[in-house]
């Protein structure tokens, strides 16, 4: 007999202390002051109380369930004198009992059929594990967008035993720790419980006694292989990017996990980037500076562009040329910001030392410095 097949010989409506005909709700309530005040949390040591609260989730696992709570109701109408095998006190076998009403069937195999407990049901579709990985991308292709071609490996299914953690050829039974169900009953830490993996089948509800040599039983393995991933053009530097249903495979029809790809961009050797604009530091004489000019400046995979750089430009003022910076989501561009740098000769020929020491005396009546001393 299974654990399940004894609940025919437990009263859950007794050990929640509710009427027969109590409803779902006034069912839940009890069931969640039970818990709460036999919850082991709660009540450290005290092995009478954790026995209670096992017996409290266990008949609420059965009450709770309108299908399960059916099956419960009509087994528990059926007539008896006494559950268990003769004992010469009047007793009778339930199996007996069963097998009358059932075609031939044992109390075990009854059970089986309604709460599951001997006849595992197929496998629930697993959503595959998501990877992680990192893509290192030109500044370039930052910008503009890519292709790239990742290498991946990642966790699947054991090629060997296809995931069912035994080894070939070999024939597995239901789980003895789940009875089939694929989860067990585990207290969350509050005043509920709630199901989780079973920790000995792995949720696949059936265990071999020879494991998998190449898995080890885990019915898992890795898995290397090639995927093309498209980087969408303005990505920056450090930023997390998510493929949808590229990660590891589903198990058992299940989706695949997702990808995810941190890309690293490396710098440029001219431009440089702030949000969605460019940057670019640009040369100009001291003369184009003082006088205005129009000089060409350069633009990220481009033609050149004609700048106007009107007369008295200081050192380090920034102009913005509109649409040549970085691709948005909506389609727009950002600028580009191009500073001035005034650039200072190492070396003059003669030449240009008699013009610049002409301008030093056109220009020595008005001194650059003098009001610092005037605020100091």
């Amino acid at each position: 007999m299974t654990a399940k097949a004894d609940w025919a010989t437990k009263d859950f409506y007794a050990v929640l202390a509710v009427p027969k005909d109590a409803s779902a709700e006034e069912i839940k309530k009890a069931y969640r002051r039970l818990a709460r005040a036999n919850h082991p949390d709660s009540n450290p040591g005290d092995a009478a109380k954790h026995d209670t609260f096992k017996a409290v989730a266990e008949a609420y696992d059965v009450l709770g369930d309108p299908e399960k709570r059916a099956k419960y109701d009509e087994l528990r109408s059926m007539p008896r004198g006494g559950f268990g095998s003769p004992t010469g006190g009047g007793g009778f076998d339930i199996n007996d009992l069963l097998r009358e009403q059932a075609g031939g069937a044992g109390f075990g195999d009854m059970f089986g059929d309604i709460f599951g407990g001997r006849r595992p049901r197929a496998p629930r579709p697993q959503r595959g594990a998501d990877v992680e990985t990192t893509a290192t991308i030109g500044f370039t292709d930052a910008v503009e967008g890519v292709t790239i071609s990742l290498r991946l490996t990642s966790d699947a299914p054991c090629p060997d035993c296809s995931g069912t953690g035994g080894k070939p050829g070999t024939r597995p039974h239901v789980c003895p720790e789940c009875e089939g169900a694929g989860f067990v009953v585990a207290s969350t830490g509050g005043a509920f419980s709630m199901n989780e993996t079973c920790p000995a089948c792995g949720g696949r509800q059936l265990v071999y006694d020879q494991p998998c040599p190449t898995c080890r039983g885990t019915g898992r393995g890795m898995s290397a292989r090639s995927i093309q991933a498209r980087i969408p053009a303005g990505v920056s530097d450090g930023q997390r990017i998510r493929l949808r249903g590229k990660g590891a495979a589903g198990e058992n029809g299940g989706p695949a996990g997702d990808l995810f790809v941190t890309v690293k961009v490396t710098p440029h050797r001219l431009f440089g980037r702030k949000a969605d604009n460019l940057t670019l530091e640009v040369p100009v004489s001291f003369d184009e500076a003082a006088l205005g000019a129009e000089i060409k400046v350069p633009t990220l995979g481009g033609a050149p562009v004609t700048l106007k750089i009107p007369a008295g430009t200081p050192n380090g003022r920034t102009f913005r040329v509109r649409g040549k910076g970085v691709r948005r989501k909506d389609g727009t561009n950002g600028d580009l910001l191009v500073t001035v740098e005034v650039h200072v000769p190492a070396v003059l020929d003669a030449t240009a030392r008699e013009a610049v020491q002409a301008y030093r005396e056109a220009t020595a009546g008005k001194p650059l410095r003098g009001r610092l001393f005037e605020e100091a």
